[in-house]
């Protein structure tokens, strides 16, 4: 087991930001931490780090106690934090080269381990940039290689992806997916449910501080009750339509939003065919029509009552 986190418990007077949490997470998977902004990923990932204390419970991290003096454990972690850190005053290739100094002091293999970590995140046109001159995708660029250049076993990404464009969003999830591909652990903390849902081997939604449901993305779904959605597009449809919808076998909700009927089915439901022959008989216009599985989100809903990202 690579991390072993029990009962964790960390407070900030009154306010509990982690409530008796459990985290475990095996080697060669990819862990994800959901949950919406303020709900205890980064204060998770900082206990876990020995960068923050905790107020109970117990970290082991590669089979050892977590402690701020423990460098052999250290030494196989890679951190890319949610805040971008690197230096100002050197270039691309000179900030990699310094963080990757921290953990190999042969100038030799430093050099190649900066090159690869150069190549896999794309900055080949831009060693020579300082940071002033990149765009804030290639600046997360920038950060994720400072992290990784010196090949951790133990890969810690805090929301990576923030406020990046769609290309170097595809770009990180990408290279996150080749670098476990190639023997790493990840641990992986975002409030984008899609990203989360195409990364993770495992998940574990957080809210206030607390792990309310655990697992691979089909075993979170299996949680909650809803099924399939067919979302039809149409105009404001009448009362007659909406009840006739509703009255299919399984249908657990209809509702209307935004230019969309949204017929949603019971678990194991599927209702596509019915909704089509209610639409053909009341001569419902309509310009497209499609299914949906149940989402990441409709788990944090059924089980929180709110939307991940509210």
């Amino acid at each position: 087991m690579v991390i072993n986190a029990r009962n964790l418990v960390k407070r900030y007077g009154e306010l509990t930001a982690l409530d008796h949490l459990d985290i475990t997470v095996e080697e060669g998977e990819i862990f994800g931490l959901l949950g919406p902004n303020g709900s205890g990923k980064t204060t998770a990932i900082n206990c876990i780090l020995s960068l923050l204390d905790y107020d109970e419970g117990s970290i082991e991290v590669f089979g050892r106690p977590m402690t701020p003096e423990n460098y052999e454990a250290k030494r196989k972690i890679g951190i890319v934090m949610q805040n971008v850190a690197v230096f100002q005053e050197l270039t691309v290739y000179e900030n990699i080269d310094y963080f990757c100094g921290l953990y190999v002091a042969d100038k030799t293999l430093r050099r190649k381990l900066v090159n690869e970590a150069i190549e896999f995140t794309g900055l080949e046109d831009f060693r020579k940039f300082r940071p002033k001159k990149l765009s804030g995708g290639l600046l997360r660029r920038l950060n994720i290689a400072c992290g990784i250049a010196h090949k951790p076993q133990l890969i810690i990404l805090d929301e990576p992806t923030v406020a990046v464009d769609p290309q170097s969003r595809n770009k990180i999830l990408e290279g996150i997916a080749e670098l476990n591909r190639n023997g790493a652990t990840v641990v992986y903390t975002s409030h984008y449910m899609e990203e989360v849902e195409q990364l993770c081997t495992r998940i574990m939604i957080l809210d206030k501080g607390r792990a309310i449901a655990t697992g691979t993305k089909d075993e979170l779904k299996a949680m909650i009750s809803i099924g399939e959605k067919v979302i039809v597009d149409t105009d404001v449809p009448d009362e007659a339509l909406l009840k006739a919808l509703g009255g299919i076998r399984g249908v657990s909700s209809v509702s209307y939003s935004e230019g969309a009927v949204t017929v949603t089915s019971g678990r194991g439901m599927s209702s596509l065919e019915a909704v089509l022959e209610i639409l053909k008989k009341s001569g419902a216009a309509y310009s497209r029509i499609r299914t949906e599985l149940p989402t990441l989100n409709d788990v944090f809903l059924e089980i929180t009552g709110k939307g991940l990202r509210d």
